[in-house]
């Protein structure tokens, strides 16, 4: 991985607020981008079951899309979102989530990504999401 993708990813997760109201970061290994939610009361939706709001969960897999996109294109603007279907596979707890993306096509002008989230188990996810992206110079 180069400086400069590193470093489109840092600037990407620096200029999305949301990124830090969810208080949400990436760790790397090799080509593998890996994002974590960690747990936070302010992010719950049901404190019954106690469980992560879904918009918490479509959000931080659409964060994670956006991330992954900085990351494989850096020196582009922030993608813009055209649509995005979530899957909601079962309740997220109220611990650590984690996603990782796939870029299934990055055209020139439109990305389509596809996100998993999971908690305890990569086997066993919470959530899934297909998103297509606009995709923008930088300028």
């Amino acid at each position: 991985m180069d400086d400069a993708a590193i470093q489109g990813l840092d600037a990407f997760l620096q200029k999305v607020p949301y990124v830090r109201f969810l208080g949400m970061r990436v760790e790397l290994a090799g080509d593998e981008m890996t994002a974590v939610l960690p747990f936070a009361q302010h992010l719950v939706g049901n404190p019954m079951i106690p469980a992560l709001h879904g918009g918490v969960v479509g959000a931080f897999m659409e964060m994670t899309a956006l991330a992954q996109l900085a990351l494989a294109q850096p020196g582009r603007r922030v993608p813009k979102t055209i649509d995005i279907t979530i899957e909601y596979l079962r309740s997220a707890r109220a611990e650590e989530t984690y996603a990782r993306a796939i870029l299934r096509k990055v055209g020139r002008r439109v990305a389509n990504v596809q996100v998993e989230a999971w908690q305890e188990s990569r086997a066993k996810p919470v959530a899934g999401m297909t998103g297509h992206f606009l995709l923008r110079n930088e300028g």
